[in-house]
C-alpha cells in the first residue's frame, strides 16, 4: 500500500517509512495531493476534513483524529489493517522515501564516523540522496518507540 500524507503529518510520514511503507509527505496544495493520489493509486492520509469531503469517494482517504504521532501511527495501522513486518523495518530512506540498498562496510569508510565504521557490521544507502544508515543506538531507541506505540501484539514481534 502506498500513501500520500498532508502537510500536518510529517512525523507520521517518517514513522510509516520506518515501517517500510512508501509514504510521500505532500507540501503542496490539496488539488495536487489528490491528483498525485489518483495518478499513483495512493491512499491519502489526512487531518483535513476538506480533503475527505472533496475526494467524493473516488479516492481512498484515511482521516486521522489523533495529534500525537505515535497515536496517529497506531490509528493508521489499526484503521487500515497494516501488518508490521520485521523484514520491512528501516528499508526506506527517512528523507527521500527511496528503498535502501545494502552496501559493504568498506564502501562507507570515510563517510561515517570512525567509531561507527569499526563497530557496525552492516550499512544501507539511499540510492537517491546517498545517505548512509546503520543500526546504532538511534535505531534501538526507534525500535523501543515502535514497541510502545503499537505494541508487539499488533503485527508480530520485531
Amino acid at each position: 500500500m502506498k500513501f500520500v500524507l498532508d502537510p500536518a503529518l510529517g512525523k507520521l510520514t517518517k514513522w510509516l517509512r520506518i515501517l517500510g511503507h512508501d509514504a510521500i509527505y505532500w507540501r503542496g496544495d490539496q488539488k495536487g495531493l489528490m491528483k498525485l493520489a489518483e495518478r499513483e493509486n495512493r491512499v491519502i492520509i489526512t487531518k483535513t476534513r476538506k480533503i475527505l469531503q472533496e475526494s467524493q469517494g473516488r479516492l481512498t482517504v484515511f482521516f486521522v483524529t489523533e495529534n500525537n504521532p505515535f497515536l496517529q501511527l497506531k490509528e493508521v495501522i489499526e484503521g487500515l489493517k497494516l501488518k508490521v513486518k520485521p523484514e520491512d523495518l528501516f528499508s526506506r530512506c527517512l528523507i527521500c522515501n527511496e528503498k535502501l540498498i545494502s552496501i559493504p562496510p568498506e564502501a562507507v569508510r570515510g563517510r561515517v564516523p570512525d567509531y561507527v565504521y569499526r563497530t557496525q557490521g552492516s550499512f544501507s544507502e539511499c540510492p537517491k540522496c546517498r545517505r548512509v544508515f546503520w543500526g546504532g543506538t538511534h535505531y534501538e531507541r526507534m525500535m523501543e518507540d515502535l514497541r510502545r506505540a503499537i505494541g508487539e501484539d499488533n503485527g508480530g514481534e520485531f
